[in-house]
């Protein structure tokens, strides 16, 4: 529906590809002004979420835009298949600074500011690991069940000021993220396929939909939940 974020302005990350950039234009396409960052890419502004003062560095540069802030949409994240015990310190602590610190970081620090927006809306990017595990994902599951839980709660203390917080929980989706996996190992990605209900991956543009669709009035009632959105694969676990 084109138009139904006019004049709403936010902050997407991880926007330099894949469900990120698909979600970037989207809210575009619906009048969303989009301040976009990520390491590489087409995007506002090049920074390592990762970073202590990235959550402060994307507000400010937000408010310095726009001077007003209505959503944040953290998209940025990593994942690779990895055996448990080649599980490191150094790549466990990886997956959690980018798929879950740095999101806390981001939303608290644009929180003040959600809060005083008529229509604060914050989305999360979990995955279909965030409710299910799966082998060789043991530290991404871990920060995908991290940021749904985050997520519950934000929308527990953030309620009260209007801000509405959910999360989108993607299935097998064909983007550069998980493009080397697909790669390496055509049988998981034909296994994916066959899962689905619909008989196909997941496009960035199945997300982002969603996703413009969380910003929106039409989601004004909608809070605390984790959206599903797997082409109906877990439903034929």
């Amino acid at each position: 529906m084109a138009g139904r974020l006019n004049g709403r302005c936010g902050i997407v990350t991880g926007a330099g590809s894949g469900i990120g950039a698909a979600t970037a234009r989207r809210l575009r396409e619906d009048g969303a002004l989009v301040l976009t960052a990520d390491l590489k890419g087409d995007v506002d502004l090049l920074l390592d979420v990762a970073a202590k003062d990235a959550g402060r560095t994307l507000t400010e540069a937000a408010l310095a835009r726009f001077d007003r802030l209505d959503f944040v949409v953290p998209c940025a994240g990593v994942s690779a298949f990895c055996p448990l015990e080649g599980h490191s310190d150094d790549y466990f602590e990886q997956v959690m600074a980018v798929n879950v610190t740095a999101v806390f970081r981001l939303i608290r620090d644009a929180a003040p500011h959600l809060r005083a927006s008529p229509a604060g809306r914050i989305v999360t990017i979990g995955s279909v690991t965030s409710a299910f595990g799966d082998a060789g994902l043991v530290a991404y599951g871990t920060s995908k069940h991290a940021v749904l839980g985050m997520t519950r709660a934000l929308a527990g203390e953030l309620g009260a000021d209007g801000v509405t917080a959910n999360c989108v929980m993607p299935g097998a989706i064909d983007t550069p993220m998980t493009a080397p996996a697909f790669a390496a190992m055509p049988e998981y990605r034909t296994h994916w396929e066959q899962k689905s209900a619909l008989g196909r991956l997941g496009q960035p543009e199945d997300i982002a939909d969603v996703i413009a669709f969380l910003l929106s009035d039409d989601a004004r009632f909608v809070t605390g939940q984790g959206w599903m959105v797997d082409g109906g694969a877990m439903t034929r676990m």
